[in-house]
């Protein structure tokens, strides 16, 4: 029996090597049996079986914890089937896993390289390639703190880098012995105001309310504590969540369960193991929306769900048998404007914030003033709530997921007809017994009049003297915005304030419209660069007198940009009107625009995939803006690879909203007469029928797609083997699995197949035929940040996009499955 034992430990002892270092250099292997330990001992890598499992993964766990729990894992999608897997630092720079038949299984495809590439597990826990001792964080090839699986350690965050797009979220194991990607997700939500939120697939389970300045709303037993720290950082370039360890010697993890339960758990002792410190979803009332729009739930109440005050139930014999559903009504229609205010209820998680608005500087009585202004918002509240409160958090549209906390719940003010606010400013009780406060419109009116009558009389006294002065441009420019019924002046903040530039500023920082400052031009006119005095880039937009844009197009660009702020829409800085001359003054992109990279030889070398998709990336959010999150539902109507500018990051900002439209109230498309757009961009139903909506601006987006991938144009495409369009060519390729061939030379090798065959089929799907059949923009930009199969698209619209050439080698009319069109105010 003692021959037996010490045989064991003698076989343990050659296949279980721990590393002296916690790094592997260049060509370096880490076999399976071998272990890298980080420097304090804390965390080991290496290969590992899931108990019941004969699959092994590489993966990284506790060394300290003697119930081994695996933290991170590598080729969680492509296991290895023996033992034969090792770990390589490749001359390229990136981390990969291979086989015994040295295929790769796993890769950590770094876009940078290296010249001396090395991999090191630090104490944190964050597995890291480095060129060299680097050890500047900033300067990472790559880390595993970027990409999580099931498990978030201190330090990791969990939400999206804006500029590149890297979304860092928990997927958890599809059961406790397959790591593979389950049904479950947790992960920062960008729309409206961020939020996180657990999902099964696509469907919403839990979400975490806004963010407070103290804890998430739905997180009201998140405070000081003796275990971590925590805070949300949301900034132009970041949106995450991170906690670090008060005492570096406990063990505590946050968990996404393959049951979708998200908790925090602690490390006691072997005889303890893991114990709970917190969970979410807690009850009942945590799951989304349990009690449907304007119903409140409260867990300490029989039955859960009640309608809020002012509304019923929407089917009351559904509610008699606790399916709250569907929800409640309000017992009095909305009327805008006419005598409406707000009735505040305390104590609650904030409804679902994805379709909100928010500024941080505006105080409580100013945001109230703006949701009165604007008939679709619903709500609104602080959007800090220290120090007595600050910012401004609006809901347009129904208000879903509220429920009531005993504890740390929060105050909204909700829209009410005038005869649901009973006359008193304080009156009822709410569904706590507590008294409930009620903000009559009369005291948010009496302010605005006060304040419209005192920008009006400083108006009228400064246009008089402007007067006096005759054809002066400061009195042209508020004579034309004044007909817009727009007033440069009183703009909201900084947010929407333009300036309004005179003629020989401009002139001057252009160098007087020379030639060498010329950027490009279109059917509208020039574009120039120009610099200001005080050293400021600026892009001039000069209308030429003939380009068919005039007053309406310049009114739409002033209007609608000015009031609309995302990081993936072009600023407008200001304007500047003189006699007959009409110009715009953007910030400067000092890329240009999208499509003079994409379409040249030369310049798409500088578009790695990578790059490729953060712009398909970000101009999907940026229409996701316009047609969702934005105070308007804007239709831009002519999105295309020209008016994609790329500033220095390459980052995409849409731009040219002389020809957009917005939507109200439950407006979905509209018609139009005048079609306006440009060939091989505008969808089937506009281009025939002159019908537009937002499912236009996807087709649009579908083509943009497709020549990001491609580098080729859609208008103009040819191909010696048939006479189709891009559309019809890319179709082709992908009913017949042949989609890679789709992918423009210029890309190289070094890209994600899998991302690139998601973004040929999204494209595909966005240009059917059928405006019916093609995703909105919300669910393209989940299906882009998603794992999970897509569905099959159609037959796209526009199939054929031209004729054989004739004899004479003109190209016959567009043609769109047999119907022959006429574009009127084509561009």
């Amino acid at each position: 029996m003692g021959a037996l034992t010490l045989t064991l430990v003698i076989v343990f002892s050659i296949f279980r090597i721990s590393f002296t270092v916690d790094t592997i250099a260049l060509n370096q292997l880490l076999r399976d049996g071998e272990i890298l330990t980080s420097a304090g001992g804390s965390f080991e890598l290496g290969f590992f079986r899931p108990d019941n499992s004969s699959r092994r993964y590489l993966g990284m766990w506790y060394k300290k914890v003697s119930i081994r729990t695996v933290v991170w894992v590598a080729n969680r999608e492509t296991p290895l089937a023996d033992s034969s897997g090792v770990l390589k630092v490749t001359d390229q720079g990136t981390l990969a896993v291979l086989n015994g038949t040295n295929t790769i299984l796993w890769s950590s495809n770094s876009s940078r390289s290296a010249r001396n590439p090395t991999a090191q597990i630090l104490e944190s826990g964050n597995l890291v390639m480095k060129d060299g001792n680097d050890d500047n964080p900033e300067n990472f090839l790559w880390q595993s703190f970027d990409y999580p699986c099931n498990t978030l350690l201190p330090g990791m965050k969990l939400g999206r880098n804006t500029v590149t797009g890297l979304d860092r979220y928990l997927s958890a194991w599809k059961s406790a012995d397959d790591p593979s990607k389950g049904d479950f997700t947790y992960r920062l939500d960008p729309r409206g105001y961020p939020q996180l939120i657990l999902r099964k697939g696509s469907a919403v389970t839990f979400r975490s309310g806004p963010w407070n300045g103290v804890r998430f709303s739905g997180f009201p037993e998140l405070g000081p504590n003796s275990i971590y720290t925590y805070e949300f950082v949301f900034n132009e370039k970041e949106m995450y969540f991170r906690y670090e360890l008060v005492n570096s010697s406990v063990v505590s993890r946050l968990v996404l369960n393959p049951d979708g339960s998200k908790q925090r758990v602690n490390w006691i002792d072997r005889t303890n193991g893991w114990i709970l410190y917190s969970s979410a979803p807690k009850d009942d009332c945590d799951s989304y929306a349990l009690c449907g729009v304007y119903g409140i739930c409260n867990i300490n109440r029989s039955p859960k769900c009640e309608c809020m005050e002012g509304f019923v139930p929407k089917f009351q014999n559904d509610w008699d048998m606790a399916d709250w559903s569907n929800g409640c009504v309000r017992s009095t229609p909305l009327d805008c404007q006419n005598g409406e205010g707000f009735v505040k209820f305390s104590g609650v998680k904030l409804p679902d914030t994805r379709n909100s608005w928010f500024n941080r500087s505006m105080g409580l009585m100013e945001c109230a003033a703006v949701c009165l202004s604007n008939c679709s918002c619903t709500a609104y509240t602080n959007l800090d709530i220290r120090d007595g409160g600050s910012g401004c958090l609006l809901w347009f549209g129904d208000l879903i997921d509220i429920r009531e906390f005993n504890e740390n719940g929060q105050e909204i003010y909700v829209r009410m007809a005038a005869s649901e606010l009973g006359g008193s400013k304080e009156s009822g009780s709410n569904l706590k017994g507590k008294k409930r406060k009620w903000i009559i419109v009369g005291s948010v009116s009496s302010v605005v009049i006060i304040l419209v009558s005192l920008f009006l009389t400083l108006y009228l006294l400064k246009t008089k003297r402007q007067r006096k002065k005759g054809n002066n441009p400061y009195y042209m420019h508020h004579y034309v915005f004044r007909t817009m019924g727009y007033n440069l002046e009183v703009g909201h903040k900084e947010d929407s304030k333009l300036q309004l530039f005179d003629f020989a500023t401009v002139s001057k920082a252009t160098n007087h419209f020379s030639f060498d400052n010329k950027l490009g031009e279109g059917g509208f006119g020039l574009v120039y660069k120009g610099i200001l005095q005080e050293g400021q880039e600026i892009a001039v937009k000069r209308l030429s007198k003939d380009s068919g844009q005039g007053l309406d197009e310049l009114k739409n660009e002033v209007i609608y940009i000015a009031k609309l702020q995302h990081r993936n829409l072009v600023r407008l800085l200001g304007c500047c009107i003189h006699g007959e001359e009409k110009m715009l003054i953007y910030e400067y992109m000092s890329n240009k625009s999208l499509d003079s990279f994409i379409f040249d030889k030369t310049q798409s070398m500088e578009l790695d995939w990578n790059k490729r998709f953060l712009i398909i990336n970000g101009i999907a959010r940026g229409l996701l803006y316009l047609h969702q999150d934005s105070r308007l539902r804007i239709i831009h109507r002519d999105l295309k690879a020209g008016n994609i500018l790329l500033d220095e990051e390459m980052a995409p900002k849409i731009s040219d909203f002389g020809m957009a439209r917005s939507f109200g109230g439950n407006e979905t498309e509209a018609n139009t007469k005048r079609v306006v757009g440009t060939y091989g961009y505008m969808s089937p139903e506009y281009a025939i029928d002159g019908l537009y909506s937002t499912k236009s601006d996807v087709f649009s987006f579908g083509v943009l797609v497709l020549e990001i991938v491609s580098g080729k144009r859609n208008r103009g495409f040819s191909h010696p083997d048939h006479s189709l369009n891009l559309l019809g060519h890319a179709w082709t390729l992908y009913m017949e699995g042949r989609s890679m061939e789709l992918i423009d030379s210029s890309v190289g090798d070094m890209h994600d197949l899998s991302q690139v065959l998601c973004s040929i089929n999204v494209g595909l799907l966005c240009v059917q035929c059928s405006p019916d059949d093609r995703p909105s923009m919300s669910s393209v930009v989940l299906m882009l940040s998603s794992d999970s199969s897509l569905p099959q698209p159609k037959e796209p619209g526009f199939f054929t996009g031209r004729k054989a050439q004739s004899s004479s080698g003109n190209q016959g009319p567009f043609s769109g499955n047999g119907v022959t069109i006429t574009m009127l105010d084509g561009r």
